[in-house]
């Protein structure tokens, strides 16, 4: 191999080394920003690129997804002379390459320093008590003035939070002193709150029961009345019964007595047993008929010769 041939091996192969070294791939949400000979030519956005050797080169790579800086505490003074350390936390996003690379030299430094300085602005014109309650109008206020300053250095700035509010530590007892206090007010009236309700679900459970006990007596006496209204029904329908089985009976005694055809006698003997029956009672007086009289007297004859009748017969046997 002679020295032309080597002197063009070297050639090429220093020639494929700079093109591959000039070869440039942009990565997925990055840009690249390009000048030649030291003029902004173009951004490069994600795909395969190639640059011209010793003329173009890559100023920056810019990240294109939103980004978190957290700023360190920045003393403020509010309205009422009360000193505080706040500290924030700003969301941003690149959406201009070009304006990020060459709007303003140290972005960052430059973010942080107009956050500080808004953050006072807007917190000197609040109170104390209001800047601890107006966390989200101060982060509004504060992302929208941000914003617009921004806007030239090809930023967005999406959101911004307060992270931290600290006051003095003087101010931070009595802060905690009047939570305590009011938390112990809640507890007090919550306690009242639970005490009445249950006083009034005790007053309910007793009105129910005095109201269930009533209904039962009620019902109770609905239900004896309606027994000793069907005792009564039932003894006197017996009754009405039992009279008119006596009556059938008297009625079906005379009826035979009739159809029998009795004699004068015979009905004066059977008048004579029922008042028999009835000197067994507690009468003390009896006022027996004339007509039955006789016929006493004709039955006491029959009965003494039955006596005598009896002797006689004992001694034939």
């Amino acid at each position: 191999m002679d020295f032309r041939t080597v002197y063009v091996v070297i050639l090429l192969f220093f020639g494929l080394l700079i093109i591959i070294r000039n070869i440039r791939i942009v990565p997925q949400a990055h840009a690249f920003v390009i000048e030649r000979l030291g003029a902004y030519l173009r951004t490069w956005h994600t795909g395969l690129h190639l640059k011209i050797p010793f003329i173009d080169r890559v100023v920056s790579a810019v990240s294109l997804k939103e980004q978190v800086v957290d700023f360190k505490p920045q003393p403020v003074i509010t309205k009422d002379n009360v000193t505080m350390q706040i500290d924030t936390v700003v969301f941003y996003q690149i959406t201009d390459p070009k304006l990020y690379t060459y709007g303003v030299d140290y972005p960052m430094v430059a973010i942080e320093n107009l956050t500080a300085t808004t953050l006072r602005n807007i917190i000197g014109d609040l109170e104390l008590d209001q800047t601890l309650t107006s966390r989200d109008t101060v982060n509004t206020k504060m992302r929208s003035i941000l914003d617009e300053a921004t806007d030239p250095w090809g930023i967005k700035i999406n959101r911004v939070e307060l992270k931290n509010i600290l006051p003095p530590r003087e101010i931070q007892d009595s802060m905690e002193k009047q939570m305590k206090a009011e938390r112990e007010r809640r507890e007090s009236i919550l306690r009242a709150e639970g005490e009445k309700k249950s006083a009034i679900l005790v007053a309910e459970g007793q009105k129910e029961s005095v109201i269930l006990n009533a209904e039962a007596r009620k019902q109770a006496a609905i239900l004896e009345a309606e027994a000793k209204k069907e005792a009564a029904i039932r003894e006197a329908e017996g009754q009405a019964e039992a009279i008119v089985k006596v009556q059938k009976a008297t009625a079906e005694g005379l009826r035979m007595l009739k159809e029998a055809d009795p004699s004068q006698q015979v009905l004066a003997l059977k008048s004579l047993e029922a008042f028999a029956k009835a000197a067994d009672g507690k009468a003390t007086k009896i006022i027996i008929p004339s007509e039955i009289q006789g016929l006493a007297g004709i039955a006491t004859s029959v009965a003494e010769l039955l006596k005598e009748a009896a002797p006689e017969n004992d001694k034939k046997a």
